[in-house]
């Protein structure tokens, strides 16, 4: 049974709280997928309801959003997870360079499968590189060059990545990019015509993978920390006041007009702002899960986490592409044709509908031992 496989986890030393956020992030991606929130802001668009669910949109430039975290919590569990498996390995006899063939494969791999999903956007052969997957096959091959670095070494290393994003937007200004914090007009949109010869009409930018390749540092670091020899209430006190550490750099550096909070072009402000809150949500989430053995109703979310990458692929193309609309036809279209449900309410239960179907399939693999891994 499932509860049974969690419980075994813990038994070993498994960190279920890790399976569990990042179940946690995927079903967050699949309800957008399955455009769960957007037929919930047409039920009401008016506050207080409004309000509320524009916090799963992005921030539409100087601000933060719970929807900008899930980005950064996506690039922190991928790199907590990564230190976690080469530590294993580690044990296992397994050399830095050796490893480093599997990682670099992977990392080609999250690059082609980024690639290719842009392309099934458009329907056509596109070069863009502002998914989150060719962002992370960046910041995946930058974390592990310095793995076996120390805490303070690959803090200083991040805090460099930082001031080097700081310096490349304040001091390279070019013809018609040479403000750096305003929507397509900054150094980041300058880096994509010479990239890609366009600039995303949304203002995301594909040098955000430097700033990025924070986040999966810092998750290096606290997946370090986790399976370290520490008492559980050092873990959560380390990882406590980090993020509060990091939450007043951040709202800091925003608040004193220095570097605004801009989650589009990963200003260093956003940086710290958001892993403020994924540290701290980290923390709830182990204290409740790893320590606390709450481990009845984990199972909803490990059995998306345990295949991330499928079913991240799965509903940006089957299921946006096709899942969705036939999904429509014979669960909110039809409460629509003969109970006369509104339009606006069959499409949330078209949408819940969706993303049951799809967490079904990760159940359904799960159930069978069938992980898909890059």
């Amino acid at each position: 049974m499932v509860k049974n496989l969690n419980a075994d986890q813990l038994a070993n030393g498994r960190l279920v709280s890790l399976d569990v956020m990042r179940g946690m992030i995927m079903i967050l991606l699949c309800g957008e997928s399955c455009r769960l929130y957007e037929a919930i802001r047409h039920i009401d668009p008016a506050q207080p309801m409004g309000g509320l669910i524009n916090q799963f949109f992005h921030h539409p430039w100087h601000g933060l959003r719970f929807w900008d975290l899930v980005q950064p919590a996506f690039m922190f569990m991928a790199g907590a997870a990564m230190y976690i498996s080469y530590s294993r390995k580690l044990a296992k006899g397994e050399t830095w360079g050796h490893n480093l063939k599997h990682v670099l494969s992977r990392s080609l791999k999250l690059f082609i499968c980024g690639v290719a999903l842009h392309c099934f956007y458009a329907g056509k052969p596109v070069w863009e590189l502002w998914n989150v997957l060719t962002q992370l096959s960046f910041t995946t091959i930058v974390a592990y060059l310095i793995i076996d670095k120390g805490y303070t070494w690959q803090l200083v290393f991040t805090i460099g990545l930082l001031i080097l994003t700081e310096v490349l937007y304040r001091s390279i200004l070019m013809p018609g990019f040479d403000q750096p914090f305003v929507e397509g007009k900054n150094f980041g949109a300058y880096a994509d015509t010479l990239l890609m010869g366009k600039i995303n009409s949304d203002g995301w930018v594909t040098i955000n993978c430097i700033p990025t390749a924070a986040h999966t540092i810092w998750g290096v670091l606290a997946g370090k920390l986790l399976i370290s020899n520490k008492t559980t209430g050092y873990k959560i006190k380390a990882l406590v006041i980090a993020g509060f550490v990091a939450l007043a750099i951040g709202f800091g550096l925003d608040w004193a007009g220095i570097t605004p909070i801009i989650k589009r072009i990963s200003t260093s402000s956003f940086a710290f702002a958001s892993v403020g809150w994924v540290l701290l949500i980290l923390a709830v989430v182990y204290w409740l899960v790893d320590v606390k053995r709450n481990i009845k109703y984990v199972w909803i979310f490990t059995v998306v986490g345990m295949n991330a990458i499928f079913i991240y692929l799965f509903f940006e193309t089957v299921g946006a592409q096709w899942v969705n609309d036939k999904v429509a036809v014979f669960t909110g279209d039809m409460l629509h044709l003969f109970l006369n449900v509104p339009v606006s309410v069959a499409a949330v239960a078209s949408a819940i509908s969706a993303l049951v179907l799809e967490w079904g399939l990760c159940y359904w693999l799960y159930k069978r031992n069938i992980f898909f891994k890059l």
